[in-house]
């Protein structure tokens, strides 16, 4: 007998579409509350998830048949990835199926960034034409510095190569130098990079990775991507090298003040507020894994995987 699946948030129609081809059984509930969800989530096989409903122990301990978890997208941090483990639950994700989106994002932040294109845009359209205070910033010749080289790392240095930059990246796993990118320890990162782009996981090593101490291990000052987690990065060290220098600019696809479920924003600080009116940072709502085509790879790699196993 086919597993019986949940489906928590809406997705692709294709994980429908070719799951009920195969004769597995589908139940959608894209409304009922963390609550309601733990009281009958011991009746399916297995669940599909993005981001809105939190898988923790709780979660786990209640869902007595299941067998599987597939999250469509990359990071894992809302499953208890322990607790999941120790009942022999499968985790299933899909960081192949957004891996270009992000990296294609990741390089026209970068380019608006360091180009004014955005801000100088903004002034031709209000009357004011600026052209020696909107001077670009060259990609030439520079040293672009990946933290994190899985799906995401490794796309954006291949959309990189060729820019003519030199790309180096740090990752705790060894040996995954290739022909797009050499491997480097994080202090000699810190040395050669003029910009850094995070794309890590959000997890106790990773969060508030970028943090005063990393900034002024700095060699140079630097620009900074992320299109990782808002968690990567400590806010409050972001704002006062950006106010001192260190960091040239800013190019961010999450904020550390998102809510859980990446709908919204839940704080209001001085820290948010600065970056978001300073003409040295671009802001965009965590859409950098958010295309047409990913919506659709993400969903086909899950349900490749979900058949592949089950």
């Amino acid at each position: 007998m086919k597993p019986r699946i949940l489906l928590l948030d809406k997705n692709h129609p294709l994980i429908e579409e070719q799951l009920l081809a195969k004769h597995f059984v589908l139940e959608e509930d894209y409304q009922s509350s963390y609550d309601e969800i733990v009281a009958k989530i011991h009746q399916y096989d297995g669940v599909i998830i993005r981001s809105r409903i939190p898988v923790d122990a709780m979660f786990l301990k209640a869902a007595k048949k299941l067998k599987f978890i597939a999250r469509v997208g990359a990071g894992m941090e809302n499953i208890d990835i322990e607790t999941a483990k120790d009942l022999n639950i499968k985790l299933i994700n899909s960081p192949e199926g957004n891996r270009d989106s992000v990296a294609e994002h990741v390089l026209g932040m970068l380019l608006l960034l360091m180009n004014r294109l955005f801000i100088a845009s903004q002034e031709v359209k209000n009357g004011i034409w600026l052209r020696e205070e909107n001077r670009g910033d060259e990609l030439l010749g520079k040293t672009f510095g990946i933290i994190g080289y899985g799906n995401m790392g490794k796309a954006t240095a291949k959309r990189l190569s060729g820019f003519g930059v030199k790309i180096i990246f740090y990752d705790i796993l060894p040996n995954l130098s290739d022909e797009f990118a050499t491997q480097v320890d994080l202090e000699e990162l810190q040395k050669q990079a003029d910009i850094i782009s995070l794309h890590v996981p959000e997890t106790e090593l990773t969060h508030y990775m970028i943090d005063e101490v990393f900034i002024n291990n700095m060699t140079k000052a630097f620009y900074l991507v992320n299109t990782a987690r808002g968690k990567n990065v400590k806010t409050s060290a972001l704002v006062q090298a950006l106010k001192s220098g260190k960091i040239k600019a800013a190019a961010l696809d999450v904020l550390e003040y998102e809510k859980s479920s990446f709908e919204n924003l839940e704080v209001d600080n001085e820290d948010l507020n600065y970056l978001l009116h300073s003409d040295q940072v671009i802001v965009t709502p965590h859409i950098a894994g958010w295309t047409h085509q990913s919506k659709e790879k993400l969903a086909q790699f899950i349900v490749d995987k979900i058949l592949q196993d089950f």
